[in-house]
């Protein structure tokens, strides 16, 4: 098969959490609906936007969008957090038939003219990541993610640069294997799915990515929620860690 018709054939599903986005979620879909629409897998290519119990109107601007847009899918259902959301689209999309699958947020933090190369490394890993090497939204975020880097290695002995990006494109059978490991539940979902393929020396590449502030609304994650979120994370780590 030559490269040509692999393109052409290639399934992406790009999967987008969304909770209370209502500032920013029409431009986020507006940005990243033309990456679906350029990769289209011969049609079978989705934009899939999953609201989880937004209280706003996030879940009417995107119905009203999908109506429009033909590669464009929009789930609903009960709040239980980005993790799990997260994981609940992998699924659906490894459920769906997808090849590769592209996971980034809602918050217009990420850029799609950066897919580019993610896309033309995909034959060559089995995850490429985001690397937020110059990070914009506080020097806060940027302390959280060096010591999670930290904490990885000394619980996994596995080295990461930033294993909870929100920029991620994944092979669909490394996927697969993965998330047979990530309870449907967890909260950092990302984050073990970085840690599992990196212990299981699957292929991964970091690319430098543009990651800017929150576009609009409210950050609902403030410092003390973090600590908080950071002890969980160091208990249920030494949990799984048992099981891998």
């Amino acid at each position: 098969m030559t490269p040509e018709n692999r393109e052409q054939k290639d399934c992406l599903y790009i999967v987008i959490p969304a909770y209370n986005e209502e500032a920013n979620i029409r431009s986020v879909v507006s940005d990243w609906y033309p990456v679906v629409c350029l990769h289209s897998g011969e049609g079978r290519s989705r934009l899939v936007v999953i609201d989880d119990g937004s209280r706003d109107s996030t879940v009417d601007i995107l119905r009203e969008m999908a109506a429009e847009r033909p590669l464009m899918e929009v789930i609903s259902k009960p709040n239980s957090g980005h993790g799990p959301t997260v994981r609940f689209g992998y699924r659906y999309a490894l459920d769906h038939g997808a090849d590769y699958i592209f996971q980034t947020d809602s918050d217009g933090q990420t850029l799609p003219s950066e897919f580019g190369p993610f896309w033309a490394a995909r034959e060559d890993y089995d995850m490429v990541i985001g690397w937020r090497s110059a990070r914009k939204d506080g020097i806060g975020r940027v302390f959280v993610s060096g010591t999670l880097r930290l904490v990885i290695r000394l619980i996994f002995g596995v080295k990461t640069r930033d294993a909870n990006t929100p920029y991620r494109l994944i092979r669909r059978d490394a996927l697969a294997q993965a998330l047979e490991r990530i309870p449907e539940d967890y909260f950092l979902a990302n984050v073990l799915l970085t840690v599992i393929l990196a212990k299981r020396k699957f292929r991964i590449r970091y690319i430098p990515i543009t990651f800017r502030p929150r576009q609009g609304g409210t950050n609902t994650i403030n410092m003390k929620r973090i600590f908080r979120i950071g002890r969980e994370a160091v208990r249920s780590f030494l949990v799984i860690r048992r099981n891998l």
